[in-house]
C-alpha cells in the first residue's frame, strides 16, 4: 500500500493496519456487518466486514455530505456539533461516530445486533482509532526547527521583495 496525503498528514501502511485491526475488532464485538473510514472530504480510507453491495466512493462522497449537513443543524439548534449519527431502517442501519474531527467512523449493521451494542463498541472503536489518528497528525505536524526555517526564508523573501 502507498501512502495517501491528506492536508498535514499521511496514512501509512501500519496506520492501515492498525485502523483495520480496530474496524475488524469492533466488527466482531459488535455483530455489525461493515465497517468503513471516511475522511472528511469524502474519500473512503478504509472498510472492514462483509463485501459492500454498493459504490463505496459514492457512499463515501454522501457519508461526508450528510455528516457535514448534520454539523451545520446542530449549530442551528446550539450545539457545536454531533459527534454521532443514527440512521434506522426497516432491515439495515447505520451508526456513524467522529473519530478525531478528521475522519468518519461508519458501521452498518442489522437485525442481527442492537443499536445500543453498536454505540457501546462504536465507543471504544473511536478511541482507539483516534489514538492512531492522533499519532498520525502529530507525525505530519512540522516540527519547532522546521517552523523556524519556514519563518526565516519568509522574512528572507520578505527583505528580496522590499523596495
Amino acid at each position: 500500500m502507498t501512502e495517501t496525503r491528506a492536508g498535514t498528514w499521511s496514512l501509512g501502511e501500519q496506520d492501515y493496519k492498525r485502523i483495520l485491526e480496530h474496524m475488524n475488532t469492533l466488527l466482531k464485538e459488535s455483530n455489525a456487518r461493515c465497517a468503513l473510514l471516511v475522511d472528511r472530504a469524502g474519500q473512503l480510507l478504509a472498510n472492514a466486514g462483509e463485501q459492500l453491495s454498493f459504490d463505496p466512493t459514492a457512499f463515501a462522497s454522501l457519508t461526508a455530505a450528510d455528516f457535514s449537513a448534520n454539523d451545520q443543524l446542530a449549530k442551528m439548534i446550539g450545539e457545536p456539533e454531533f459527534a454521532s449519527l443514527f440512521h434506522q431502517g426497516e432491515k439495515e442501519s447505520m451508526y456513524l461516530a467522529d473519530v478525531a474531527r478528521k475522519v468518519i467512523l461508519v458501521v452498518l449493521f442489522d437485525q442481527r445486533t442492537t443499536v445500543g451494542l453498536v454505540r457501546l463498541r462504536v465507543k471504544q472503536a473511536v478511541s482507539d482509532l483516534a489514538k492512531v489518528f492522533e499519532e498520525m497528525f502529530n507525525r505530519g505536524a512540522p516540527s519547532a526547527d522546521q517552523k523556524g526555517i519556514l519563518a526565516g526564508a519568509e522574512d528572507e523573501i520578505d527583505k528580496l521583495f522590499e523596495s
